[in-house]
């Protein structure tokens, strides 16, 4: 009898082992699917465009420019460009400056910042009147196309009137409104808040770490007057950027290492995938719930922002690529989309509006490889939201 309980709790055993480790294969091989392929890019790029692909790191190019223009400054994260002090937290980057962001296409996109440090043409804060001021991440940032080709530029182009854009690689929910706060202009008449499926629910996680992100949350007059501040900024931002810039290449450095067959090895005997896996399926409902109801707390901020200021409110949902390469949990986007219906705001949503529509939805990333939209891909989505605003 023992020895038969012996054999069936071996077996179970070895069947929990086998199974982990089967799961670990298959996140192994989705993640090496989705992983930046630059050979494949490269001779894309070659043959698509006749050019050579820009195999430069962003310190790269950064440390070659640097020498032609020592104003020049590169794109980098909120939780970056913190103040080391922590008395300020600001929201943008280097003023009327060249910035360098990134290459997803082949090229690094390149921009001018305005009088603010955005990704705007300077001139664009003197309109008397704006027709769309726009809130969110890298995506609204316009990360890794030049102008006129993100979203901010094709608006402007389509509607010919002002459109500013306060969107910023790293901006989470939180980060957005405290954006809205500090520039919002008057005689804005649309307001267009980006929601991103990918990454906008862990950034407001971490948000709510930083002291003062949380006052804008606990106090609607909060404010740190950045409007007023920018030489501040500027100084601190050349600061950070210098952090950054060997920050990234400590990433390069690491994902050279990443990429030998030992480093891979281990990380796949230690179930590194499955285990994070497991940890966001396993986050407490209380935990999730209490998220949930600050995102909703935080857009109708947002909205009662925007009807003070005699602006409407839009959401526009941005789907991510893994939605079209691999099993994508729908829970999250029920969710979203319950409460932005709750609050009354029009939604547009570009998975239905625009990437359902396409035979093949990949086309519109990059290489179809993971990553921000193509030049397409931000042109359909800017058209989509043009059409669904624009006055009747």
């Amino acid at each position: 009898m023992m020895s038969k309980i012996r054999t069936y709790f071996l077996i179970i055993i070895l069947s929990i082992i086998f199974s982990l480790y089967f799961f670990e294969s298959y996140l192994f091989f989705l993640s090496e699917k989705k992983d930046f392929n630059l050979d494949t890019k490269i001779k894309l790029y070659k043959n698509l465009s006749g050019n050579n692909y820009d195999t430069r790191t962003k310190s790269g190019i950064y440390k070659d420019l640097r020498t032609e223009n020592p104003n020049i400054s590169v794109s980098t994260t909120p939780n970056e460009f913190n103040d080391p002090d922590k008395n300020l937290f600001f929201l943008s980057g280097v003023s009327n400056s060249e910035t360098i962001d990134c290459n997803e296409n082949g090229f690094f996109s390149v921009y001018k910042s305005d009088r603010y440090g955005f990704n705007n043409p300077d001139h664009e804060w003197d309109a008397k009147e704006t027709e769309y001021i726009l809130l969110g991440d890298s995506f609204v940032h316009g990360s890794c196309v030049n102008r006129p080709n993100d979203i901010a530029s094709v608006l402007r182009s389509l509607s010919k009137k002002s459109t500013l854009n306060l969107g910023y690689r790293g901006n989470g929910p939180l980060i957005m409104y405290a954006s809205l706060k500090e520039y919002l202009k008057p005689n804005t008449k649309k307001i267009l808040w980006f929601y991103f499926e990918g990454n906008d629910l862990d950034d407001l996680k971490a948000e709510f770490k930083n002291p003062i992100l949380n006052k804008y949350y606990s106090s609607k007059n909060y404010s740190q007057n950045l409007i007023n501040i920018q030489k501040k900024i500027d100084k601190l931002n050349f600061k950070m950027i210098s952090k950054s810039i060997q920050l990234q290449d400590n990433i390069d450095y690491y994902l050279v290492k990443q990429s030998k067959f030992k480093n891979k090895l281990l990380k796949f005997l230690r179930l590194d995938k499955t285990k994070k896996k497991l940890n966001l399926i396993f986050v407490p409902k209380k935990s999730q719930d209490l998220l949930f109801s600050k995102f909703k707390n935080i857009l109708n901020l947002t909205k009662e922002l925007a009807e003070d200021n005699g602006s409407e409110i839009y959401f526009v949902y941005l789907p991510q690529f893994e939605r079209y390469k691999i099993n994508f949990n729908l829970n999250n986007y029920k969710k979203i989309k319950s409460i932005v219906e709750e609050l009354n705001i029009p939604m547009i949503d570009i998975h239905l509006e625009v990437f359902k529509n396409e035979k093949n939805p990949l086309n519109l990333f990059p290489f179809q490889m993971w990553g921000h939209y193509n030049v397409e891909g931000y042109e359909k989505v800017s058209k989509t939201i043009y059409r669904s605003t624009k006055d009747k």
